[in-house]
């Protein structure tokens, strides 16, 4: 593995001939979520079946949390709101919220995407966008507002956001692959709101597959096999 700087971000890279991202393959970029630190996905790398060749680039999020770790943010949310309506029984619907900072994140990671092309020399036909919780939205923000032609999108424990500009978009993006899992029992982004995202996107013609799971807010064993399987797809070998 090794460290560099794209697109104004901290980024793990790994895989391809020799664990450091080298070669000629096809690219993966993988978004962590709210929270975590930046090497918080990178074991995936090891799990997932990719086409052999396959470079895995795992980007840090700008914000700091400062709760003592390496915890980081893609946007700020406002925890203490969020556990108060958790305690009191209800759900948080952000379906329509466009959060405070995503604009500048969605920047971030645009300018990764042209340093990946850039500095790999992997096209966006072959590469893949996507992530887990604010690392899922924040790809699916990114995918329905460039015009790149990527490769797929992976969108695993996301939600439903900024709607009302969200929706105008899919159409674009008919017959993009798309991968979105999610567990039934996840309290920390309603599973309706993913059933919403997939729906929306599937009625807009995104080709979207779906794997329900049942658990919570993570990304279990059948997720990763099917992960596996999607980049095997929709890259090149």
């Amino acid at each position: 593995m090794r460290m560099e700087r794209w697109g104004g971000l901290q980024c793990r890279i790994v895989g391809g001939n020799d664990g450091k991202g080298g070669g000629q393959g096809p690219a993966v970029i993988l978004l962590h979520g709210f929270g975590a630190p930046g090497d918080n996905l990178v074991p995936l790398w090891q799990e997932i079946a990719a086409p052999v060749g396959t470079r895995v680039i795992f980007p840090e999020a700008p914000l700091s949390l400062n709760w003592g770790g390496e915890e980081r943010a893609w946007w700020l949310i406002d925890i203490e709101r969020r556990n108060r309506e958790i305690a009191a029984g209800r759900v948080q619907n952000v379906a329509r919220d466009v959060p405070k900072g995503l604009a500048e994140a969605r920047g971030l990671v645009l300018a990764l995407l042209e340093d990946v092309e850039r500095r790999l020399g992997v096209p966006p036909r072959r590469t893949v966008l996507g992530g887990f919780s604010q690392g899922s939205m924040l790809s699916c923000d990114v995918a329905l507002r460039t015009e790149r032609a990527l490769a797929g999108v992976v969108l695993l424990s996301c939600s439903l956001l900024a709607q009302d500009e969200w929706g105008p978009l899919m159409a674009r993006r008919r017959g993009l692959p798309v991968l979105q899992s999610h567990g039934s029992a996840d309290s920390v982004l309603p599973m309706f709101l993913a059933e919403q995202l997939r729906d929306l996107l599937t009625k807009a013609g995104v080709a979207v597959q779906w794997v329900g799971f049942r658990g919570g807010h993570e990304i279990p064993a059948i997720v990763v096999d099917r992960l596996g399987i999607f980049l095997r797809h929709v890259l090149p070998g």
